[in-house]
């Protein structure tokens, strides 16, 4: 779910880029460092989301890239910490066997809520008529 919202923004953010940029077609002077240039406003707005997209993109290649780094390290720490101690991990049936459980313990707890609601309207219903 977070993908597709981040593939939304994502979407409209570059359709606004690009109205905006559509807009603004007119040349500009650009100052460099060693000299200058006039360009299209339209070129420079798409350059620079551009260029700011490559960033931002690097940026998250590499921090998957070390997060999967961490968690191969961490794979093989406990490998070895079961190794050696013996321990092992329970089987993931048992944790769907316990979520499965909740899940019923909840619908149970939901059913008793409505049963004492109704029975709430009951008394209530009962109070009125000996008030008659």
């Amino acid at each position: 779910m977070k993908i597709q919202w981040s593939l939304i923004m994502t979407l409209v953010f570059a359709l606004i880029t690009a109205v905006f940029a559509v807009i603004n077609v007119d040349p500009v002077q650009v100052n460099l460092l060693f000299g200058s240039v006039s360009l299209p406003l339209i070129l420079l707005i798409l350059g620079s989301t551009l260029l700011g997209g490559i960033i931002v993109g690097s940026f998250g290649i590499y921090r998957g890239y070390r997060l999967q780094r961490e968690v191969k390290s961490l794979q093989a720490k406990l490998v070895h910490i079961q190794d050696a101690t013996g321990y092992v991990l329970p089987e993931p049936e048992k944790h769907e066997r316990k979520r499965k459980k909740a899940a019923d313990n909840d619908a149970t707890v939901q059913q008793g809520d409505d049963e004492a609601v109704a029975g709430e309207n009951d008394a209530m219903a009962g109070s009125v008529e000996e008030d008659r």
